[in-house]
């Protein structure tokens, strides 16, 4: 018995697709992703060094070496048996506060700058600009003053109240951006459909927006997060204190508990890292708002 195997036809051979050779990428490639590497390494490496220190034992923090040889994960452990995690939902406290205080406030301001033209418009956002120049530092003699009169220090009330008040004037001018960059037309035809003012900015004007809102909440959230000056003139109680200030206790005169410091520190920084990821896209959005008309 004789096998034959069927030659294709030369319709399928014209048909059939033709692989080309994968091209290698250009020089010019090349060096752009080379850069963008190192530049990431020279970002991402005091990071490293901070969780290898975390993990490094009390005896092998003065050796010259870049992996520790054992890992001490009691470290990390002794940040909520030592009495952090309170300090750590104090600093949640204070920077949710600040944020929700600031959002509040700027959006209906925002909207009003954005949506009518008044006499005094234009001073008002100046006005609204020099505020942002102030420096908390310059003027923590006034501020601890005037919340011992009302019997707001050591308090978390105290800490949402000047964090909310020296990240508004930004809120105010990406929140304001944005709103101006959204089409008045947009808001008209939700008038025609039955909405009122309150209708068509929750339903039409808001959902757009929300890359502008989301950029203010991340920015006024790791401000409040970060800050230290305030926060350390203002409280006194160390149960009332929130991580930044609390984390200052590692350091003393004499000493450094580097190890503990450092652990306290990348558990601090996970949470922002963690909300920054989730919103990144919307943050850059934000970011470029205006831009185009």
């Amino acid at each position: 018995m004789t096998l034959t195997q069927n030659a294709p036809s030369v319709a399928e051979k014209e048909t059939a697709p033709v692989t080309a050779p994968r091209a290698l990428p250009s020089v010019k490639t090349v060096v752009i992703a080379a850069s963008a590497y190192l530049i990431a390494f020279v970002f991402l490496f005091p990071y490293l060094v901070m969780i290898l220190t975390a993990l490094r034992p009390q005896e092998e923090l003065r050796q010259a070496t870049y992996l520790p040889q054992r890992f001490e994960w009691s470290n990390f452990t002794n940040f909520w048996t030592g009495g952090l995690a309170q300090n750590l939902g104090v600093t949640l406290q204070v920077a949710a506060g600040s944020t929700v205080l600031v959002l509040l406030v700027a959006l209906p301001a925002a909207y009003y700058t954005a949506r009518h033209e008044f006499r005094g418009r234009t001073a008002f956002m100046i006005l609204v600009l020099i505020t942002q120049m102030f420096q908390p530092t310059a003027m923590l003699v006034g501020i601890y003053r005037e919340f011992f009169q009302f019997g707001l220090v050591d308090s978390v009330w105290a800490l949402i109240l000047v964090n909310g008040g020296f990240n508004l004037a930004f809120a105010v001018w990406i929140l304001n951006a944005y709103f101006s960059s959204i089409p008045r037309e947009l808001e008209e035809a939700a008038f025609i459909d039955g909405n009122g003012r309150f209708g068509a900015l929750f339903r039409v004007t808001l959902p757009l927006a929300m890359p502008g809102v989301v950029t203010a909440l991340i920015f006024t959230f790791i401000a409040a997060w970060n800050e230290f000056v305030v926060a350390l003139t203002l409280t006194t109680t160390p149960a009332n204190q929130p991580l930044t200030v609390a984390l200052n206790s590692f350091i003393g005169q004499y000493q450094v508990d580097w190890q503990n410091l450092f652990a306290g520190s990348v558990i601090a920084t996970i949470p922002v890292i963690i909300l920054f990821a989730l919103i990144e896209r919307k943050v850059v959005g934000g970011l470029t708002a205006g831009s185009i008309k």
